[in-house]
Protein backbone atom coordinates (compact mmCIF):
# COMPACT_ATOMS: atom_id res chain seq x y z
CA UNK A 1 0.00 0.00 0.00
CA UNK A 2 0.89 3.56 -1.10
CA UNK A 3 1.90 5.12 2.27
CA UNK A 4 -0.18 8.30 0.60
CA UNK A 5 -3.17 6.11 0.80
CA UNK A 6 -2.18 4.58 4.24
CA UNK A 7 -2.02 8.30 5.21
CA UNK A 8 -5.17 9.11 3.99
CA UNK A 9 -6.95 5.95 5.61
CA UNK A 10 -5.33 6.88 9.21
CA UNK A 11 -6.53 9.97 8.81
CA UNK A 12 -9.78 10.01 8.08
CA UNK A 13 -10.76 7.19 10.61
CA UNK A 14 -8.81 9.73 13.37
CA UNK A 15 -10.94 12.74 11.85
CA UNK A 16 -14.56 10.48 12.85
CA UNK A 17 -13.02 9.37 16.04
CA UNK A 18 -12.66 13.27 16.88
CA UNK A 19 -15.52 14.89 14.99
CA UNK A 20 -17.49 12.11 17.77
CA UNK A 21 -15.51 12.53 20.79
CA UNK A 22 -16.39 16.77 20.75
CA UNK A 23 -19.48 15.65 20.32
CA UNK A 24 -19.27 13.94 23.80
CA UNK A 25 -16.80 16.47 25.12
CA UNK A 26 -19.98 18.65 24.82
CA UNK A 27 -22.22 16.24 25.70
CA UNK A 28 -20.92 15.37 29.75
CA UNK A 29 -20.67 19.26 29.67
CA UNK A 30 -24.36 19.91 28.56
CA UNK A 31 -25.07 16.42 30.82
CA UNK A 32 -23.49 18.25 34.21
CA UNK A 33 -25.10 21.78 33.79
CA UNK A 34 -28.59 19.94 33.60
CA UNK A 35 -27.89 17.61 36.79
CA UNK A 36 -25.33 20.66 38.88
CA UNK A 37 -26.76 22.54 42.06
CA UNK A 38 -28.64 25.98 40.55
CA UNK A 39 -25.91 27.87 42.43
CA UNK A 40 -23.35 26.23 40.10
CA UNK A 41 -21.78 28.63 37.58
CA UNK A 42 -22.18 27.27 33.56
CA UNK A 43 -18.66 25.03 32.90
CA UNK A 44 -17.84 26.09 28.83
CA UNK A 45 -14.94 27.36 29.39
CA UNK A 46 -13.19 24.72 31.05
CA UNK A 47 -14.56 22.64 27.62
CA UNK A 48 -12.73 25.51 25.61
CA UNK A 49 -9.58 25.52 27.60
CA UNK A 50 -9.16 21.87 27.86
CA UNK A 51 -8.68 21.74 23.71
CA UNK A 52 -6.34 24.05 24.54
CA UNK A 53 -7.49 26.36 21.63
CA UNK A 54 -8.57 29.30 23.91
CA UNK A 55 -6.18 31.42 22.19
CA UNK A 56 -7.75 30.86 19.35
CA UNK A 57 -11.03 31.14 20.56
CA UNK A 58 -10.92 34.08 22.60
CA UNK A 59 -9.75 35.90 19.23
CA UNK A 60 -12.34 34.77 17.37
CA UNK A 61 -15.29 35.21 20.01
CA UNK A 62 -14.02 36.63 23.12
CA UNK A 63 -16.58 35.70 25.92
CA UNK A 64 -17.31 32.04 26.85
CA UNK A 65 -20.76 31.48 26.95
CA UNK A 66 -22.79 28.20 25.76
CA UNK A 67 -23.74 30.16 22.55
CA UNK A 68 -19.86 30.77 21.70
CA UNK A 69 -18.52 28.02 22.75
CA UNK A 70 -21.16 25.34 21.07
CA UNK A 71 -20.86 27.38 17.68
CA UNK A 72 -17.02 27.24 17.96
CA UNK A 73 -16.33 23.10 18.52
CA UNK A 74 -19.42 22.03 16.62
CA UNK A 75 -19.78 24.12 13.34
CA UNK A 76 -16.73 27.32 13.48
CA UNK A 77 -15.40 26.72 9.69
CA UNK A 78 -12.08 28.23 10.64
CA UNK A 79 -11.42 26.57 13.26
CA UNK A 80 -9.68 22.93 12.65
CA UNK A 81 -11.03 20.12 15.28
CA UNK A 82 -14.75 22.03 15.30
CA UNK A 83 -17.12 18.97 14.22
CA UNK A 84 -17.74 20.20 10.69
CA UNK A 85 -14.32 21.11 9.83
CA UNK A 86 -13.48 17.25 11.24
CA UNK A 87 -15.77 15.31 8.79
CA UNK A 88 -15.19 17.91 6.19
CA UNK A 89 -11.32 16.65 6.48
CA UNK A 90 -12.11 12.93 7.25
CA UNK A 91 -14.71 13.53 3.99
CA UNK A 92 -11.99 14.48 1.65
CA UNK A 93 -9.52 12.03 3.18
CA UNK A 94 -11.73 9.40 2.13
CA UNK A 95 -12.55 10.74 -1.26
CA UNK A 96 -9.24 10.58 -2.35
CA UNK A 97 -8.92 6.75 -1.22
CA UNK A 98 -12.18 5.47 -2.85
CA UNK A 99 -10.75 2.60 -4.34
CA UNK A 100 -9.06 1.54 -1.03
CA UNK A 101 -12.21 1.39 1.33
CA UNK A 102 -15.56 -0.13 0.92
CA UNK A 103 -18.36 2.32 -1.00
CA UNK A 104 -21.03 1.54 1.74
CA UNK A 105 -18.13 3.43 4.38
CA UNK A 106 -18.35 6.19 1.89
CA UNK A 107 -21.60 6.43 1.89
CA UNK A 108 -21.94 6.86 5.55
CA UNK A 109 -19.08 8.98 5.71
CA UNK A 110 -20.69 11.40 2.80
CA UNK A 111 -24.23 11.01 4.46
CA UNK A 112 -22.71 12.01 7.48
CA UNK A 113 -20.53 15.05 6.45
CA UNK A 114 -23.90 16.14 4.68
CA UNK A 115 -26.33 15.78 7.65
CA UNK A 116 -24.09 17.78 10.06
CA UNK A 117 -23.17 20.63 7.22
CA UNK A 118 -27.13 21.03 6.83
CA UNK A 119 -27.39 21.13 10.78
CA UNK A 120 -24.90 24.02 10.51
CA UNK A 121 -27.58 26.38 8.95
CA UNK A 122 -30.03 25.83 11.62
CA UNK A 123 -29.80 28.53 14.04
CA UNK A 124 -30.53 26.12 17.41
CA UNK A 125 -28.63 22.61 16.03
CA UNK A 126 -25.95 23.22 18.31
CA UNK A 127 -27.66 24.25 21.49
CA UNK A 128 -29.52 20.66 20.62
CA UNK A 129 -28.70 17.74 22.78
CA UNK A 130 -30.54 15.23 20.40
CA UNK A 131 -27.54 16.45 17.69
CA UNK A 132 -25.23 15.56 19.69
CA UNK A 133 -26.86 12.40 19.91
CA UNK A 134 -27.02 11.79 16.14
CA UNK A 135 -23.45 12.57 15.51
CA UNK A 136 -22.80 9.85 18.01
CA UNK A 137 -25.03 7.96 15.84
CA UNK A 138 -23.65 8.37 12.66
CA UNK A 139 -19.68 7.90 13.84
CA UNK A 140 -20.39 4.45 15.22
CA UNK A 141 -22.39 3.50 11.89
CA UNK A 142 -19.62 4.42 10.09
CA UNK A 143 -17.19 2.61 12.61
CA UNK A 144 -19.39 -0.16 11.90
CA UNK A 145 -19.44 -0.41 8.38
CA UNK A 146 -15.85 0.05 7.83
CA UNK A 147 -15.71 -2.51 10.21
CA UNK A 148 -17.89 -4.91 8.69
CA UNK A 149 -16.62 -4.10 5.20
CA UNK A 150 -13.24 -3.87 4.75
CA UNK A 151 -10.29 -6.44 4.94
CA UNK A 152 -8.27 -7.05 7.40
CA UNK A 153 -5.15 -5.85 5.94
CA UNK A 154 -2.93 -2.97 6.16
CA UNK A 155 -5.34 -0.56 5.59
CA UNK A 156 -7.86 -1.67 8.25
CA UNK A 157 -5.06 -1.58 10.68
CA UNK A 158 -3.93 1.91 9.71
CA UNK A 159 -7.82 3.09 10.13
CA UNK A 160 -7.64 1.22 13.27
CA UNK A 161 -4.78 2.79 14.74
CA UNK A 162 -6.01 6.25 13.40
CA UNK A 163 -9.30 5.54 15.65
CA UNK A 164 -7.29 4.16 18.61
CA UNK A 165 -4.85 6.87 19.29
CA UNK A 166 -7.46 9.73 19.00
CA UNK A 167 -10.04 8.06 21.04
CA UNK A 168 -7.44 7.17 23.94
CA UNK A 169 -6.69 11.06 24.16
CA UNK A 170 -9.95 12.15 24.22
CA UNK A 171 -10.88 9.42 26.72
CA UNK A 172 -8.21 11.06 29.49
CA UNK A 173 -9.10 15.01 28.34
CA UNK A 174 -12.77 13.56 29.37
CA UNK A 175 -11.19 12.55 32.70
CA UNK A 176 -9.00 15.86 32.78
CA UNK A 177 -12.54 17.96 32.36
CA UNK A 178 -13.94 16.23 35.14
CA UNK A 179 -11.36 15.70 37.76
CA UNK A 180 -9.19 18.72 37.35
CA UNK A 181 -11.90 21.66 35.95
CA UNK A 182 -15.57 20.70 37.16
CA UNK A 183 -14.86 19.47 40.06
CA UNK A 184 -16.14 23.12 41.94
CA UNK A 185 -14.24 22.33 45.78
CA UNK A 186 -12.82 19.44 48.02
CA UNK A 187 -16.21 19.68 49.87
CA UNK A 188 -17.89 18.36 47.15
CA UNK A 189 -16.19 15.20 46.86
CA UNK A 190 -18.26 11.65 47.76
CA UNK A 191 -21.19 13.64 47.72
CA UNK A 192 -24.66 13.10 45.38
CA UNK A 193 -23.06 16.17 43.35
CA UNK A 194 -19.43 14.19 42.64
CA UNK A 195 -21.60 11.17 42.16
CA UNK A 196 -23.16 12.88 39.35
CA UNK A 197 -20.13 14.36 37.44
CA UNK A 198 -18.98 10.74 37.79
CA UNK A 199 -22.16 9.30 35.79
CA UNK A 200 -21.64 11.90 33.08
CA UNK A 201 -18.49 11.01 32.43
CA UNK A 202 -19.06 7.28 32.01
CA UNK A 203 -22.19 8.09 30.19
CA UNK A 204 -19.98 10.57 28.19
CA UNK A 205 -17.87 7.24 26.99
CA UNK A 206 -20.63 4.74 27.19
CA UNK A 207 -19.34 3.08 29.38
CA UNK A 208 -22.32 3.75 32.42
CA UNK A 209 -24.11 0.61 31.75
CA UNK A 210 -20.64 -1.49 31.61
CA UNK A 211 -19.05 -0.16 34.75
CA UNK A 212 -22.43 -0.51 36.75
CA UNK A 213 -22.02 -3.99 36.07
CA UNK A 214 -18.53 -4.59 37.69
CA UNK A 215 -18.97 -1.90 40.29
CA UNK A 216 -22.15 -1.33 42.97
CA UNK A 217 -21.07 2.39 43.90
CA UNK A 218 -19.28 5.05 42.01
CA UNK A 219 -15.96 6.44 43.64
CA UNK A 220 -13.24 7.98 42.04
CA UNK A 221 -10.74 5.29 42.44
CA UNK A 222 -13.23 2.57 40.67
CA UNK A 223 -13.93 4.81 37.07
CA UNK A 224 -10.10 5.77 37.52
CA UNK A 225 -9.48 1.98 37.41
CA UNK A 226 -12.33 1.51 34.73
CA UNK A 227 -11.55 4.08 32.59
CA UNK A 228 -7.54 4.20 33.13
CA UNK A 229 -6.57 0.58 33.24
CA UNK A 230 -9.39 -1.63 32.15
CA UNK A 231 -7.90 -3.70 29.45
CA UNK A 232 -11.67 -5.40 28.05
CA UNK A 233 -13.87 -2.17 27.59
CA UNK A 234 -12.80 -0.62 24.60
CA UNK A 235 -12.51 3.08 25.40
CA UNK A 236 -10.39 2.50 27.98
CA UNK A 237 -6.65 3.93 27.84
CA UNK A 238 -4.95 1.01 28.42
CA UNK A 239 -7.31 -0.97 25.67
CA UNK A 240 -6.40 1.82 23.12
CA UNK A 241 -3.21 1.25 23.49
CA UNK A 242 -3.04 -2.98 23.54
CA UNK A 243 -5.13 -2.60 20.47
CA UNK A 244 -2.77 -0.13 18.68
CA UNK A 245 0.65 -2.02 19.22
CA UNK A 246 -1.81 -5.20 17.49
CA UNK A 247 -1.99 -3.75 14.96
CA UNK A 248 1.26 -1.85 14.57
CA UNK A 249 2.84 -5.26 14.42
CA UNK A 250 0.96 -6.33 11.47
CA UNK A 251 1.64 -3.19 9.09
CA UNK A 252 5.43 -3.31 10.31
CA UNK A 253 7.22 -5.97 8.67
CA UNK A 254 9.51 -3.70 6.75
CA UNK A 255 10.37 -2.18 9.87
CA UNK A 256 12.30 -4.09 12.41
CA UNK A 257 10.21 -4.04 16.05
CA UNK A 258 13.45 -3.28 17.13
CA UNK A 259 14.13 0.08 15.29
CA UNK A 260 10.08 0.81 14.93
CA UNK A 261 9.86 4.42 17.20
CA UNK A 262 5.82 3.77 17.45
CA UNK A 263 6.09 -0.19 18.58
CA UNK A 264 8.61 1.35 21.26
CA UNK A 265 6.56 3.57 22.49
CA UNK A 266 3.59 2.39 22.42
CA UNK A 267 4.68 -0.85 24.18
CA UNK A 268 6.14 1.71 26.88
CA UNK A 269 3.46 3.20 27.52
CA UNK A 270 1.42 0.20 27.94
CA UNK A 271 4.03 -1.15 30.64
CA UNK A 272 3.90 1.97 32.50
CA UNK A 273 -0.13 1.63 32.66
CA UNK A 274 0.19 -1.93 33.72
CA UNK A 275 2.76 -0.91 36.93
CA UNK A 276 0.01 1.67 38.03
CA UNK A 277 -2.98 1.08 39.82
CA UNK A 278 -5.65 4.10 40.42
CA UNK A 279 -4.47 4.65 44.10
CA UNK A 280 -0.66 5.83 42.57
CA UNK A 281 -2.43 7.88 39.91
CA UNK A 282 -4.72 9.83 41.98
CA UNK A 283 -2.51 10.18 44.67
CA UNK A 284 0.88 11.52 42.04
CA UNK A 285 -2.23 14.10 40.61
CA UNK A 286 -4.43 13.27 38.01
CA UNK A 287 -3.98 16.08 35.90
CA UNK A 288 -0.01 15.62 35.75
CA UNK A 289 -0.80 11.71 35.01
CA UNK A 290 -3.21 12.71 32.05
CA UNK A 291 -0.61 15.44 30.89
CA UNK A 292 2.21 12.95 30.90
CA UNK A 293 0.07 10.43 29.19
CA UNK A 294 -0.86 13.11 26.66
CA UNK A 295 2.42 14.02 25.93
CA UNK A 296 3.22 10.23 25.56
CA UNK A 297 0.61 9.61 23.23
CA UNK A 298 1.68 12.57 21.20
CA UNK A 299 5.43 10.93 20.93
CA UNK A 300 3.98 7.83 19.43
CA UNK A 301 1.40 9.41 16.87
CA UNK A 302 5.00 11.44 15.55
CA UNK A 303 6.67 8.02 15.27
CA UNK A 304 3.71 7.24 13.15
CA UNK A 305 4.39 10.04 10.99
CA UNK A 306 7.89 9.61 10.42
CA UNK A 307 7.93 5.92 10.66
CA UNK A 308 4.91 5.54 7.84
CA UNK A 309 4.01 8.80 5.96
CA UNK A 310 6.93 11.03 6.00
CA UNK A 311 8.92 10.17 3.40
CA UNK A 312 6.90 11.11 0.17
CA UNK A 313 6.78 13.93 -2.05
CA UNK A 314 2.38 14.93 -1.68
CA UNK A 315 2.53 18.56 0.21
CA UNK A 316 0.58 18.66 3.54
CA UNK A 317 -0.98 21.28 6.06
CA UNK A 318 -0.56 20.66 9.54
CA UNK A 319 -2.44 22.29 12.48
CA UNK A 320 -1.82 21.53 16.33
CA UNK A 321 -4.66 20.18 18.15
CA UNK A 322 -3.79 21.05 22.07
CA UNK A 323 -0.67 22.68 21.60
CA UNK A 324 -1.15 25.21 24.69
CA UNK A 325 2.25 25.63 27.27
CA UNK A 326 0.75 22.51 29.75
CA UNK A 327 -1.50 20.94 27.47
CA UNK A 328 0.95 18.76 25.10
CA UNK A 329 -0.05 18.55 21.40
CA UNK A 330 -2.16 15.90 20.22
CA UNK A 331 -0.69 15.13 16.74
CA UNK A 332 -0.80 17.14 13.99
CA UNK A 333 -3.99 17.38 11.84
CA UNK A 334 -3.61 16.63 8.13
CA UNK A 335 -5.12 17.25 5.13
CA UNK A 336 -4.48 15.37 1.79
CA UNK A 337 -3.10 17.54 -1.23
CA UNK A 338 -5.48 16.74 -4.50
CA UNK A 339 -2.01 16.81 -6.46
CA UNK A 340 -0.58 13.79 -3.84
CA UNK A 341 2.10 12.08 -5.86
CA UNK A 342 1.27 8.09 -6.59
CA UNK A 343 4.99 7.61 -6.31
CA UNK A 344 5.41 7.64 -2.41
CA UNK A 345 6.40 4.95 -0.96
CA UNK A 346 5.09 1.43 -0.29
CA UNK A 347 4.02 -0.53 2.89
CA UNK A 348 4.13 -3.80 2.94
CA UNK A 349 0.63 -5.88 3.84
Amino acid sequence: MLSRVANSIYWMSRYVERAENIARFIDVTLQVILDQPADTGEQWEPLVRTTGDEEFFLKHYGKFNAANVLQFLSFDRSYTNSILTCLQNARENARTVREAISSESWEQLNAYYHFVKEASTSSNASADPEFYDRVRQHSQLFSGILDATMTRGTGWHFANIGSLIERADKTSRILDVKYFTLLRNVHDIDTTFDDLLWSAVLRSVSGFEMFRKRHHALTVHRVVDFLILDAKFPRTLLYCLEQMLHSLNRIASAVPSEQNKAIIGTKDLIRLLRSLDANTIIDGGMHEFIDSFQSQLNDIGQSINETFFKARSFSSSKVAFGTESGSPETGSMQTQSQSASPSSISIES
